[in-house]
């Protein structure tokens, strides 16, 4: 069992208070019934998360809708146990999704899973939405230095000559700086 759904095993045990249902939903391999727990009125948060987190990881796209809504939500544990499900997915609209999640200012409190997904993607729309993402975080005072910082490390582990003029104004940003040294490092030198 890997890090991520062992966590995510015994979180949802907690939130389910270890009921028959939790125990039924972690244990089965029936793909139908735990896409049914997606569309069926009236289930918790706790079964919908981990109905689709285990169906993300079957490869099963009947979670993308599902997954993205626990992307972009309040609690970072759920947004993180989305991303890892979206990234095993295999589903061709998961950049798209996590690029407009990324992207999305009235969002940005959430964005740091987003950016990291799209960095561990590799997809055409990671290095356009982590431009777009850390050039509104260099305003001076801005509150969300985790998503800045986590697009330097992205821009930096994807390595695209793109990304040099906004690494080089990070710069100036104490906060930012070492990131951006290290980021600007590993893009190849211009010919």
């Amino acid at each position: 069992m890997d890090e991520e759904l062992r966590s995510l095993t015994e979180r949802l045990r907690r939130e389910s208070a270890g009921t028959a249902a939790y125990e039924r939903l972690a244990a089965t391999g029936d793909l139908d019934e735990l896409a049914g727990v997606l569309t069926a009125p009236g289930q918790s948060l706790w079964a919908r998360e981990l109905a689709a987190f285990r169906l993300g990881l079957a490869g099963d796209r009947r979670a993308f809708e599902a997954l993205v809504l626990f992307l972009n939500h309040r609690e970072p544990e759920r947004c993180a146990s989305a991303a890892h499900a979206l990234a095993r997915l295999g589903d061709p609209r998961t950049a798209r999704a996590a690029a407009a999640l990324a992207t999305n200012e009235l969002r940005v409190a959430y964005a740091l899973h987003p950016v990291r997904l799209l960095v561990e993607l590799r997809a055409p729309e990671a290095v356009p939405a982590l431009i777009t993402t850390l050039e509104r975080r260099l305003r001076p005072h801005d509150p969300y230095r985790r998503v800045a910082l986590a697009c330097v490390e992205g821009l930096g582990a994807l390595g695209d000559a793109r990304a040099r003029r906004v690494l080089n104004e990070a710069l100036a940003h104490p906060a930012l700086a070492e990131a951006a040294v290290h980021a600007l490092a590993r893009i190849p030198a211009q010919r």
